[in-house]
């Protein structure tokens, strides 16, 4: 099993800035201040603090993962930023959905996402990597790993949104991770038994 891929957040805020100064610059306005900036950070780059306050022993000892990401990670976007993106995602979404009913009328409007689906969709996943949905006369592909790791991110989302959930999302929940955990168990416990069989000596050849 590969370790785990590192990604890379790019701040697409940075792009876009340098579009609208090469824009500038094509209709011959004064970028100076974009051109700086470009100039200065070669491009699209990930934003780090350079300055650090003086850390405590114990805020030392937080897990390097977790502090290595929030370093990398660009600034968050402002209100504003927020608001007209997600006016541009959800204009380019009905685009996309006016262009996929033109194909097919006789498909209606497509139901809005509610949290059942992202839990749903967490259920699934968990269960495909566990061999669940194989096609008849094929062998399971099981990936516990993966499965674990699936099954620990339904954990994470029920202990943050603890209390946040109406009384059927917070059933829905957790009756989703009782039963991939409970497949988690069954599961491990069969590879556990198998493990601690002896191999089987190979058939007899034929005389």
């Amino acid at each position: 099993m590969s370790e785990t891929p590192k990604f890379t957040v790019i701040d697409r805020r940075k792009i876009k800035a340098e579009e609208e100064q090469e824009s500038q610059q094509h209709s011959g306005t004064s970028a100076e201040p974009a051109a700086a900036q470009a100039e200065s950070s070669g491009g699209p780059r990930l934003v780090v603090n350079e300055s650090k306050p003086e850390t405590k022993p114990e805020a030392a000892a937080a897990p390097a993962a977790a502090s290595g990401v929030a370093e990398e990670l660009p600034p968050p976007p402002t209100a504003q930023e927020s608001r007209e993106q997600k006016m541009a995602y959800d204009a380019s979404a009905q685009r996309l959905e006016d262009l996929v009913r033109a194909q097919n009328p006789a498909m209606g409007a497509q139901p809005p996402v509610t949290f059942e689906n992202l839990v749903q969709q967490f259920y699934v996943s968990a269960m495909i990597q566990m061999g669940a949905g194989a096609q008849e006369g094929q062998r399971p592909r099981v990936d516990i790993l993966g499965a674990r790791t699936t099954i620990d991110l339904l954990g994470v989302l029920a202990e943050k949104t603890r209390g946040n959930l109406t009384t059927a999302e917070d059933n829905t929940l957790q009756t989703v991770l009782f039963e991939v955990r409970m497949a988690f168990l069954e599961l491990t416990n069969m590879i556990s038994l198998q493990a601690m069989q002896p191999p089987q000596p190979p058939p007899p050849g034929k005389h």
